[in-house]
This record gives structure tokens, C-alpha cells and sequence, in this order.
């Protein structure tokens, strides 16, 4: 008892930085607390998120405000249709005099990446990404270059109904490790909004920490304690994405064609870790596996057409999941 008790002290202690990075952005950014709270996510576990919805609902800028927060190098990367993969990871310069190429890096190499309107890049574009994501280096010509650490991307879309957009490959789809839907805000919070934006805008964002302590918090979340019941949990819920008739949940079965890989079942657990830290725990709960299973899932189970002409989404396929998979 007393260990768990002093786990939860030294977690509390450690994740007090966690509230002021919170309390910096609050003051700039109205509501989307659960976007802010999953880009304190992404940022604890060494993830990339991607973050949906319509024009003027603050995404760009809460990314920016969280970047503003780090002392960390930042670079926004406007997607356009007629972006080259260059203009990403950078390209190589020839120089006549000595008949070499020297190497230009491009904004991949900066702590925090922000790629906003991902999807109205063509294809080839969007998989210049995949390597710097998942590998964290990038190769130019015929040498690799090692990004720093963190590197992030963090990256906007807009629905993909949209005129002008570009669905995501699959592949890269599957190395964010969330996906966040961002809704229009309350009344009450638009009407906050109104009020702080008729007047002087606020101060822009301070540091409130530096790359060295979201190193150290980051092995910090990494040895909050997990409990074998949890990683069953965890696992039951993959698999019910994956054999849902196996799992008790036949009905869906004609709905998915294809279940999340295991990078979720890894992406799952570091993220109910970081969810634990925040809310100043030494360990996980089943609270925690449902509090983040939607936007590290959503994006990654794929629905069959059968699906799409039933109006049946991956959201509702999900809450399904996690409504009838037994809790420990």
C-alpha cells in the first residue's frame, strides 16, 4: 500500500509541468480541453497525432501554442497540390566548383513538425512523411540523417468530403498514433471566444519547459505500472477488431474489413500510460484504456462498403467494442 502510495506522490510531483503547459495554452486557446489533453498524449509517449475538422475550429492554433509552450524548434509546412517531396525533407545542392552535393535539410528537421491540411497534398507527398515518422530519420541522397529528439508531427486535415483533399494512405494513416475529431464549441465557449477575441488579443505563449524534461517525463510514463488484467484488456479489445464473432460481437463482423495492427496494441498502451500521468497516477486503470481506445482506434479500423451504405462509421464500431468487452 505504501508503494503504491509513493508512486503516486513521485507521479504527481513529476507531472506538474502537465497543468502548466494546460494553464499556458488555456489562456489562449477556448475549450478543446480533449485536444489539448491528447496533444500532452502525443507529446509524452513519443506520438504523431493527426487532428479533423472544418476550417476555423483552432486546430492550427492550438498546435501552435502548445509548440510555444517547449523550448523546442517549430516549423509549419502549409499542404498544397503542387507541394514536392523536397519541399519536405529538404534535397541535395550541387556545387560546380568542387563537383559535390551538399545536403539542405528541409522543416522535417525540427523538434515539432506541424503539417497543416495534410490531406490536400497528393499521395507522394504525404509518404515523404512516413520514413521521418516512423524511423525518425531521413535520407537524402545517399546518406541518412538522424532527426532530433522529440520530433513530432503534428498534423491537421480537413474532412475528406471536402473539395480539394486527399485521402491518407493507409500506411501512413497507421503511424499517428491518434486520430482526434475536433467538434464546433459549446455556446458558452463561442461565447467566450466573442469576447476575448473583440478586445486585444492575448499575450502569446511562454516556455514552460524544455526538451530535457519531456525526455525525462517520457521515461517517467514509460515505468507506470501496468497490471496483467490491463494488458489482457487491452488485447481483448484489439482482437475483438480483428475476430469479432470470436469475441462475442458477431454482429459486426460484415462491418469491418480489416482490424487494427499491433502498432494499436502498442500505440493503446503508452497512451494509457500517458493518460495516467496526467491525471497524476502511478498506474493504469480500465478508465484509462477507454478514456483514449477511440482516437488511437478510429483512424485504424478499416469498415467494409456494407458499412458505409449502412451508416455505420468506426466510431460506432469502436463504442460497440468497448461497451461489451468485459472491464477487470
Amino acid at each position: 500500500m505504501n508503494s503504491v502510495r509513493e508512486l503516486n506522490e513521485r507521479i504527481q510531483q513529476e507531472a506538474v509541468f502537465v497543468q502548466d503547459i494546460l494553464q499556458e495554452t488555456g489562456r489562449i486557446i477556448v475549450g478543446q480541453e480533449r485536444l489539448l489533453q491528447r496533444l500532452m498524449i502525443a507529446l509524452l509517449t513519443n506520438g504523431h497525432i493527426l487532428i479533423e475538422g472544418v476550417p476555423g475550429l483552432a486546430k492550427t492554433l492550438a498546435v501552435r501554442t502548445l509548440a510555444a509552450t517547449l523550448s523546442a524548434t517549430f516549423q509549419r509546412i502549409q499542404f498544397t497540390p503542387d507541394l514536392l517531396p523536397a519541399d519536405l525533407i529538404g534535397t541535395q545542392i550541387y556545387n560546380p566548383k568542387t563537383g559535390d552535393f551538399t545536403p539542405r535539410p528541409g522543416p522535417v528537421f525540427n523538434n515539432i513538425v506541424l503539417a497543416d491540411e495534410i490531406n490536400r497534398a497528393p499521395a507522394k507527398v504525404q509518404s515523404a512523411l512516413l520514413e521521418a515518422m516512423e524511423e525518425r530519420q531521413v535520407t537524402l541522397g545517399d546518406r541518412t540523417h538522424i532527426l532530433d529528439d522529440p520530433f513530432m508531427v503534428l498534423a491537421t486535415q480537413n474532412p475528406i468530403e471536402q473539395e480539394g483533399t486527399y485521402p491518407l494512405p493507409e500506411a501512413q494513416l497507421d503511424r499517428f498514433m491518434l486520430k482526434v475529431v475536433v467538434g464546433y464549441p459549446t455556446r458558452e465557449e463561442e461565447r467566450a471566444i466573442l469576447e476575448r477575441m473583440a478586445g486585444a488579443p492575448p499575450a502569446p505563449a511562454q516556455p514552460v519547459i524544455d526538451v530535457s524534461m519531456i525526455r525525462h517525463a517520457r521515461q517517467v510514463v514509460n515505468g507506470i505500472y501496468l497490471d496483467n488484467r490491463i494488458k489482457d484488456y487491452v488485447l481483448d479489445i484489439v482482437f475483438a477488431t480483428r475476430e469479432p464473432a470470436a469475441n462475442k460481437l458477431k454482429e459486426l463482423e460484415p462491418y469491418i474489413e480489416m482490424g487494427v495492427s499491433p502498432r494499436a496494441t502498442i500505440a493503446l498502451t503508452r497512451a494509457a500510460r500517458a493518460s495516467a500521468f496526467i491525471r497524476g497516477r502511478g498506474y493504469v486503470t480500465p478508465d484509462d484504456v477507454k478514456h483514449v481506445a477511440a482516437d488511437v482506434l478510429r483512424h485504424r479500423v478499416v469498415t467494409t462498403f456494407e458499412a458505409e451504405a449502412e451508416g455505420i462509421t468506426a466510431e460506432h464500431i469502436i463504442h460497440q467494442i468497448l461497451g461489451r468487452v468485459e472491464v477487470p
